[in-house]
Order: structure tokens, then C-alpha cells, then sequence
């Protein structure tokens, strides 16, 4: 179980997203105390803006890293950097290294930024999500063998039909160059396809990147919360015929 600690989120949306390095590293010890066995977390400037910058990322990893012994991984998405050749360049300069980070694989300059994550020895979670010819670059891509997961995103927000896009997506994505699953959902679609996860035996995450409720509709406290309720939810899928 992964959690993932803040994502894009404001902090109007909910006062409990943790946003600068302190707060980050407070927030995954709460998660890993409650069972997480990874981070993903979004590096923030002071202002609040999502970076790669390697003063930011560093920052935010040895924080965490001081607080827990898990994996921790940051997110590299396109708005982090004006234009897709940026990033490859941020990231060639990191002083300290996040154990993973995650690739949008639909992004422009998508196996650039990879093949330059894993010349530095750090892994990359393929980031595939739905709606998106994501599975089918990734299925064609000669570094697909080379990624450490892949992460399956279902953005249909909608409870009643994410289960149906997770299994559409799951699908598209076929053998994945024979790499392991992290499915997981956001907003309303989060609970239905952590129990997806849990009855297919597939890794997920949750977190408040990717919803701010719990499964009654009660607004989450913590990610600590949220991992605890997560993990309730994956065992009774599992269990379930």
C-alpha cells in the first residue's frame, strides 16, 4: 500500500495536505506507522508550486527520508517544467536521489525524462492512466522492460462506473513488458478501485492526492487515516468471493 501524501492539491481544498518538506515527512511517518509501505509525494516550492527543481526535491526527500525507512517516490508530471526538454535537464542535476519517481507516459518527452531517471540508478514508475493512448506508448516503448511498475491510473471520478474504466485500462495495458501493477483511482472512483486492487491482488495506494473522504463520505483527517481505512478496505476485497 502506497500512500500518496499531497499531489496537486490546495491547501482550500483541505487543511490537512501536507505542502512544505516538515509537514511531508510528518505526514508519511503517520502513513508508515499505519501500514504504507511507500511514498509518492509532490515536491513543492515555497510558494506552493509543484517542482522538480533539484533544491526542491531534495529538500522534500531527506525530510521524509529522516522520518521513514520505506521507498519514497516524487512525481515528474509536465506542469513541473515549462516544456518537456526542462525536466530531463532538472533532473540530471538532483544532488539527492528519490528511490522512484513516476513518468506520465502520455506526456510529451516521456522516455527522455525515464532513460535519464534510470541512468541514474533511480527507478521509474510508469505512469498509465486512462483516457489517455498512455497504454499504447507504453506497450511500444523499448524501456517498458526497464521500469520498475507500472502505475495504472483511473481518472473516471464516478463510483458507480471506475470499477468498469479500471478493468477497460487494465486491458489496454495487456502484459506490461511483464511488470507489476500499482492500480489505483482518484475522487469518487478511489474506494471502488482500491477494492478492485485488492480482490484482482494487484498493489494500489491512497492518499489525499487522490481523494479527500473516507469510504462513508466523511472527510479524511490524515493520510494516516486514510492508509488505515485503505488497508481495512484491501483485506475485505481480498476476502470477498
Amino acid at each position: 500500500m502506497q500512500v500518496c501524501l499531497n499531489g496537486a492539491r490546495q491547501p482550500t481544498e483541505s487543511a490537512v495536505v501536507p505542502l512544505v518538506p516538515e509537514a511531508m515527512a510528518e505526514s508519511a511517518a503517520g502513513a508508515v506507522a499505519a501500514g504504507a509501505t511507500g511514498i509518492h509525494v509532490h515536491p513543492r516550492t515555497p510558494c506552493g508550486r509543484d517542482s522538480v527543481s533539484p533544491r526542491v526535491v531534495a529538500a522534500a526527500v531527506e525530510a521524509i527520508r529522516k522520518r521513514v525507512p520505506v521507498p519514497v517516490g516524487v512525481a515528474t508530471g509536465g506542469w513541473t517544467e515549462p516544456g518537456p526538454a526542462a525536466r530531463p535537464a532538472r533532473v540530471r542535476g538532483w544532488t539527492v536521489l528519490p528511490d522512484v519517481a513516476s513518468v506520465d507516459w502520455h506526456e510529451p518527452g516521456a522516455e527522455e525524462l525515464a532513460a535519464a531517471l534510470l541512468a541514474l540508478g533511480v527507478g521509474v514508475e510508469a505512469g498509465i492512466r486512462s483516457g489517455t493512448d498512455g497504454a499504447a506508448r507504453f506497450a511500444a516503448s523499448p524501456l517498458g522492460p526497464a521500469v520498475l511498475r507500472v502505475l495504472a491510473k483511473v481518472t473516471d471520478p464516478d463510483p458507480e462506473t471506475a470499477e468498469e474504466s479500471a478493468r477497460t485500462l487494465l486491458a489496454e495495458l495487456g502484459d506490461t513488458h511483464g511488470r507489476p501493477v500499482l492500480l489505483h483511482g482518484e475522487e469518487g472512483g478511489a474506494w471502488p478501485v482500491l477494492r478492485l486492487a485488492g480482490r484482482l491482488g494487484l498493489a494500489t495506494r491512497i492518499g489525499l492526492e487522490d481523494t479527500l473522504t473516507l469510504p462513508d463520505g466523511e472527510r479524511a483527517l490524515s493520510n494516516a487515516q486514510l492508509v488505515a481505512e485503505g488497508l481495512v478496505q484491501y483485506g475485505s476485497a481480498q476476502r470477498s468471493p
